[in-house]
């Protein structure tokens, strides 16, 4: 069993099936040795996870979708990938909080995220990150993120 796959089962996760693209867009494309991943969002029960920091969901529940979202662009890059241990380093993480305008905690919605590369990836999980406050995301989801990698 690889190490990566131990990681994930030692944090009782199991990767779903990886999703296929909501319109005219591929959901990873690799150049070279990077490998870009489509956002993601947050998804309960298969469908999209409805809502707005600051006015319907707090920003625990935010975290938690983000932290959703991480397995959901692991399950991306195993299906791009073939094996997990093939990523060197995630690069980069950029995520989009569907927030009121007054909501200022997108940073700590968007670490349910971080955190979770951390723990599988460990030294390989630590990223740049971006996160921005927006008025809408597609689907009404609360939450999306994409990400960047360096990979074998």
């Amino acid at each position: 069993m690889s190490t990566i796959a131990q990681r994930l089962k030692e944090l009782q996760i199991e990767l779903p099936t990886a999703g296929a693209p909501a319109a005219a867009y591929v959901m990873s494309a690799q150049t070279g040795n990077t490998l870009f991943l489509s956002g993601h969002i947050a998804k309960k029960d298969g469908k999209p996870l409805v809502g707005k920091l600051g006015l319907t969901m707090n920003t625990e529940e935010g975290k938690l979708a983000a932290r959703s979202i991480a397995i959901d662009l692991m399950a991306t890059m195993q299906a791009h990938l073939g094996n997990l241990d093939r990523v060197k380093r995630i690069v980069k993480v950029m995520s989009l909080v569907n927030s009121t305008e007054t909501y200022t905690e997108h940073h700590l919605v968007t670490n349910g995220c971080s955190e979770l590369l951390f723990e599988v990836f460990g030294e390989a999980g630590k990223h740049a990150r971006s996160a921005f406050g927006v008025a809408q995301i597609p689907l009404g989801a609360c939450v999306e993120i994409e990400l960047i990698a360096e990979v074998e």
